[in-house]
């Protein structure tokens, strides 16, 4: 039974071990990449400064039936959700 015990550790210390060291290596490969990436690819084209759009208008007037359904509705929607 110790015996068993004692290549159980053995081995969970070898697998631990392993497993931290491909972490280490993939890491490191990684920042390698992107050291790589930075270097060799073609910089980034500048972006265009945006340009402020022009806000569209609403209508002039709504007819009194449509102003009567958005009020009911908003009136109704608050009523359903209140906190």
């Amino acid at each position: 039974m110790n015996d068993l015990m004692s290549q159980a550790v053995d081995l969970m210390i070898a697998g631990m071990g392993f497993v931290f060291a491909f972490l280490v290596v993939l890491v490191f490969a990684t920042l390698l990449m992107s050291k790589l990436v930075a270097r060799f690819a073609p910089p980034e084209p500048a972006t265009p400064a945006k340009t402020p759009r022009a806000k569209p208008k609403a209508p002039a007037s709504v007819d009194p039936d449509t102003a009567e359904a958005i009020k009911k509705a908003i009136g109704q929607f608050r009523s359903r959700h209140k906190k």
